[in-house]
């Protein structure tokens, strides 16, 4: 069963997706085009891998509502001489997401009670990018022969690089990017801090002019 925990938890990493990157000097990042809104969608399947155990999710977005998330900053804040350009964006939704753990089903939760979401994006070669996960910023809960609640990243925000690739549309991928997680419950819920692994690759489109590309330059 703890293996079920685990998988599970590997769910809750859905909602962490950052950038992050030490030891080096960091190059001037600009990101464009300035002052649009965007959405940030998967395409494909979100994977989740523990052990033996695999998740999907077929669904997931970050998307432009009201205020000043989802949308590039206005020049000349769009620009960073000496680092990556971070903008503020609505939690991610997820939906459509299966176990490979029979007789259990999974509901997912994401919120900014505890510090926003972010987006960083960093020029370089590669260029890399990815989402910050805010304290408890995912709610896992399980139903069926298990009734868990998996809170992801419980001590504070967790950063997951991601590789960066300018196209039409633009795309950011995660590739095997560790999450902390805990998990409460009663009987077949094992109780504790765990981690597991995500993989997903997301693609962003310009809402304000779908004929232009989110892009990322020095």
């Amino acid at each position: 069963m703890s293996k079920l925990l685990v998988s599970l938890t590997g769910l809750a990493a859905a909602g962490a997706l950052t950038f992050g990157a030490t030891g080096t000097q960091a190059a001037s990042t600009t990101v464009l085009p300035a002052g649009h809104s965007f959405a940030a969608k998967l395409t494909g399947k979100a994977t989740f891998v523990a052990g033996s155990t695999t998740m999907t999710c077929t669904v997931s977005a970050s998307v432009p509502t009201s205020g000043a998330n989802n949308t590039v900053p206005a020049a000349p804040d769009n620009h960073n001489a000496a680092g990556p350009v971070s903008v503020p964006v609505n939690p991610p939704t997820f939906s459509g997401c299966t176990t490979s753990i029979f007789g259990v089903n999974v509901t997912i939760t994401s919120n900014a009670t505890n510090g926003p979401w972010t987006l960083s994006l960093q020029n370089g070669t590669p260029a890399t990018g990815g989402f910050t996960i805010p304290k408890g910023g995912v709610i896992l809960k399980t139903s069926g022969l298990a009734s868990c609640t998996i809170t992801a990243s419980p001590t504070g925000p967790t950063t997951v690089n991601g590789g960066w690739t300018n196209g039409a549309p633009s795309s950011l991928a995660i590739a095997g990017a560790p999450v902390p997680a805990t998990a409460t419950g009663g009987f077949l819920c094992p109780t504790g801090n765990q981690s597991a692994t995500f993989s997903a690759t997301y693609q962003l489109t310009d809402t304000t002019d779908p004929a232009q590309q989110i892009t990322v330059t020095g």
